[in-house]
């Protein structure tokens, strides 16, 4: 049984290096809201002219508002011809009367569906853009998830980055759009105010190397020149492997100063946690050093850590406090930097709490669950199947 000095100890240690790790997070928390505003006050690029684009989009089911997010990339404000290419891997997926709607709404626009469940790997969403490409005509391509809803300037935006000099790819960072309900905002709050102040943190001091699967644009060159897409359906951090493999290449990845909508939908716990700890692990799966400094993204949880060691102690209670105060100016400054507004402020304990415990359980586990089945994630971020679960914890 161990001695009471040796517990006596040991808690005093915890509450020392939680304490220690919460004042290195509110160093974190007040450089990034800086970095937020310098992030997104830069100049957006105009093009220089505007070729064709076809923008290709992987379906799957009837999702939640996907006629708007598909009508955000329709009525953009781009003057160079654009052609939409859906995907689907059955002519029975609930998607396509959204597919419906929109030509008949659009007649006007290039529309084209591309129903193929030929499979190149366990990745479905590779699989389902490598069939569509078959399908693009234009040498411009951009890759948008279904659930993404852009800005009208969004093709101007990424076109005008895509033609700058060593430009390979350009990619999109991104806020929550909520779905009705508590835990959608609580869902696009762990988006707003970790990931993204992370996401332009890592950018700034050169420690990042995004590429988001929301939004990729390209050449049909710098595809080529990487190899094509059915190389990643292997993947589970496709979009990192496909931004690693145009760097290789000796082009640059470009985040540009704007923002796109990814929909968070996750009306249950289960489901948010699920889906958090998938991003989690596909974060750790890409860079694991980066993912484990992360901890310092956490200064609220980790201060609460020191105060549980401590018993109380005043000054670690008082550490609680000014991690609050530094995590709300933090959020201030994101939603000023974006030109946003935050819904459901007071609940930001409960989100920094519950980011943290995702945050911790990601790395007692290589099992992520996507759209219904559960994979195991090799070392190399190689996906695998497991068994069959339950789908509607996709």
């Amino acid at each position: 049984m161990a001695q009471p000095h040796v517990v006596h100890l040991f808690f005093a240690l915890a509450a020392a290096l939680s304490a220690l790790c919460a004042g290195l997070g509110i160093v974190y928390t007040v450089t990034a809201g800086f970095l937020m505003r310098r992030f997104f006050s830069r100049p957006i690029i105009a093009p220089v002219c505007f070729p064709a684009v076809t923008i290709a989009k992987p379906l799957h089911g009837e999702e939640w508002q996907l006629l708007e997010n598909l009508t955000s990339f329709v009525e953009q404000d781009y003057p160079g011809p654009v052609q939409y290419v859906f995907g689907v891997r059955d002519q029975c997926d609930a998607a396509l009367s959204a597919v419906g709607i929109l030509r008949a709404h659009y007649p006007e626009k290039d529309i084209t569906v591309v129903v193929d469940g030929k499979m190149n790997g366990p990745n479905r969403k590779i699989s389902n853009l490598t069939n569509i490409l078959d399908r693009a005509e234009h040498d411009v391509l951009c890759f948008a998830d279904s659930d993404v809803r852009v800005r009208p300037s969004f093709l101007r935006d990424i076109v005008g980055a895509l033609q700058q000099p060593g430009v390979g790819l350009v990619t999109s960072a991104y806020r929550g759009l909520c779905a009705p309900g508590f835990w959608p905002r609580v869902s696009s709050a762990m988006t707003d105010y970790h990931f993204l102040p992370g996401v332009v943190t890592g950018l700034s001091i050169g420690r990042a190397r995004p590429c988001f699967g929301q939004t990729i644009a390209m050449t049909r060159a710098t595809l080529l020149r990487i190899g094509g897409l059915a190389q990643f359906a292997h993947h589970l951090a496709e979009d990192y492997a496909i931004g690693e493999a145009v760097r290789d290449s000796g082009l640059a990845v470009v985040v540009p100063p704007f923002i796109v909508h990814h929909a968070c939908v996750e009306t249950r716990l289960l489901q948010l946690i699920a889906h958090e700890l998938r991003w989690c692990r596909t974060i750790r799966a890409a860079d694991r050093t980066g993912h484990l400094g992360a901890v310092l993204m956490h200064p609220f949880p980790l201060a609460l850590l020191s105060v549980l060691f401590s018993w109380g102690n005043p000054l670690a209670c008082g550490l609680v406090v000014l991690t609050l105060i530094v995590r709300a100016m933090l959020i201030w400054q994101t939603d000023r930097a974006t030109r946003e507004r935050c819904s459901g402020f007071p609940w930001l304990p409960l989100w920094d709490v519950l980011q943290f415990v995702i945050y911790v359980a990601s790395f007692f586990s290589s099992r992520v669950l996507w759209r219904g089945q559960s994979f195991d994630v090799d070392e190399d971020g190689l996906l695998s199947s497991c068994v069959q679960h339950d789908a509607s914890l996709k």
